[in-house]
């Protein structure tokens, strides 16, 4: 499986400066060998939805997570979204509750956050596989400098964005965004397990802010948006 190669152009010319050949390679030849033997999520066609939707001059906001939903027929390439029809993960929930607090967004009836992503939301992941019903079980396998190289990529970019990190594992990623045109804004993971530090953060105001001061566009987060 040559990652790179299935990357849409845009992303394969600003990731390849950051990647290492040999790990990539590597990394890709141990995805195939998962999706050959294991039930493995997302679907191999969903593996780059993110990217497909999102080009980085597109790109205006980074929202990061973990590794994807690993419940059948959950995870379809975008982070923290669920496709209409699939019953919301808790997380998702709560960023809706959040987002009416917020914005005064009505929660929508399902999950799918693609109407973000094609607003210029780029819903990554740090691991972009998992296997089925095995939370974080392709973590340190190399994604993470896959992903690293993609914030890293962005990083280089000379127009704003704005990094969401949410959780102690999204924050670590604060490091790698070193150029001072861009807003780094953190908060608590979305988890019900996460008592404190997301609810009442005001996330989807925040980032606004941040875009509108950089000149940019703000995004509509009504999750039905889709222009």
């Amino acid at each position: 499986m040559n990652l790179t190669e299935l990357l849409p152009p845009e992303w394969r010319g600003e990731l390849t400066p950051f990647l290492d050949e040999a790990a990539t390679t590597a990394l890709g030849a141990w995805v195939a060998e998962e999706y050959a033997t294991q039930t493995i999520y997302p679907p191999v066609e969903d593996l780059f939805a993110a990217y497909r939707l999102c080009s980085p001059a597109q790109t205006r906001v980074l929202l990061l997570g973990q590794d994807p939903y690993h419940g059948p027929g959950q995870a379809h390439g975008l982070s923290f979204s669920v496709r209409d029809g699939v019953r919301r993960p808790p997380s998702l929930s709560n960023i809706f509750k959040e987002l009416n607090e917020d914005l005064n967004v009505p929660k929508p009836a399902g999950g799918d956050l693609t109407g973000w992503a094609r607003q210029g939301v780029l819903l990554l992941n740090a691991v972009l596989t998992v296997r089925a019903g095995k939370a974080g079980s392709h973590g340190g396998k190399g994604w993470e400098a896959f992903t690293d190289a993609t914030i890293k990529a962005l990083n280089e970019r000379d127009e704003r964005i704005v990094f969401m990190l949410w959780g102690s594992y999204a924050k670590k990623k604060a490091a790698l965004v070193t150029n001072p045109v861009h807003a780094v804004l953190e908060a608590g993971h979305p988890s019900p397990l996460n008592r404190v530090g997301f609810l009442g953060s005001r996330p989807f105001s925040a980032a606004n802010k941040a875009l509108a001061d950089g000149g940019r566009q703000v995004i509509d987060w009504d999750p039905r948006a889709t222009v």
